[in-house]
């Protein structure tokens, strides 16, 4: 595996640091590592990127590895000392409904959308898992990682319900994806600097997310099930699950789909 000849040359249009590497065991941990040890060198969106992710971790300490070329593993610094610390819990499901817009841009005759709180869904399979981590020290900086499935074959795919661009019948733009979803998520990050998660961008997440109307079970950290309608997002993105003992508010939980909105 090596890396496109064409390189990114759209996505380090928008990054100030766009770093391509052969293979990383975990992008974040790379990117962490790199921007503790030289943080003038890292300015807000620096991006690491490679085909070839060897150890990734997605959301509850999942494993995430991919054959080698077959996905894309990003990881974007975000310096969000702008951020209302209150609307920064907003910062995961921005980056689902940036990606999920990148890759809507090239599978426009699919249905593509966020499953709370932040995999990317097409026609109710996951391409995308997105894995948001807060630095440590006062300014709470956060690296924002994403695996999107681009040329794995269905064969390759580690479960029945993910799929990839080539299990589409797709061919991806690998440096147009990533520039959408670096702009997406850029532009996105500013909004919610300058005006907070206001009604508008909790209107635009909440018309991406297939999960709200659908009938859910969220395991829960401690191990508790709850069951119930998606209803909607509150004012700090959890999700408002209506029971029949009345409304469950989830911050942190494995949602499965048991009966998707038609």
């Amino acid at each position: 595996m090596t890396i496109p000849e064409s390189g990114y040359p759209r996505a380090a249009a928008v990054s100030p640091r766009l770093h391509v590497i052969e293979h990383a065991d975990s992008t974040n941990a790379h990117l962490r590592r790199d921007a503790e040890a030289d943080p003038a060198a890292h300015p807000h969106l620096s991006v690491l990127v490679t085909r070839d992710q060897r150890a990734g971790r997605g959301r509850l300490d999942r494993s995430w590895t991919t054959p080698p070329g077959t996905a894309l593993a990003i990881s974007v610094l975000l310096r969000v000392e702008a951020v209302p610390v209150a609307s920064r819990g907003w910062i995961p499901l921005l980056a689902g409904l940036a990606m999920s817009e990148a890759v809507d841009a090239q599978l426009r005759d699919a249905r593509v959308g966020l499953k709370w709180p932040n995999d990317v869904l097409v026609d109710g399979m996951k391409i995308s898992g997105i894995l948001a981590e807060v630095l440590p020290g006062q300014a709470g900086d956060v690296i924002v990682g994403a695996g999107v499935n681009t040329t794995m074959a269905r064969v390759d795919l580690p479960v029945s319900t993910a799929t990839s661009f080539a299990a589409m019948g797709a061919d991806v733009d690998e440096d147009r994806l990533l520039a959408d979803f670096l702009t997406g998520l850029r532009d996105l990050v500013a909004e919610l600097a300058v005006g907070g998660a206001g009604a508008e961008l909790r209107d635009r997440v909440s018309r991406a997310c297939l999960t709200l109307g659908a009938e859910v079970a969220v395991s829960l950290p401690d191990g508790d099930v709850i069951t119930g309608e998606a209803q909607r997002l509150d004012e700090d993105g959890r999700l408002v699950v209506g029971t029949p003992t009345g409304e469950a508010v989830i911050a942190a939980g494995d949602v499965v789909h048991v009966r998707p909105l038609s």
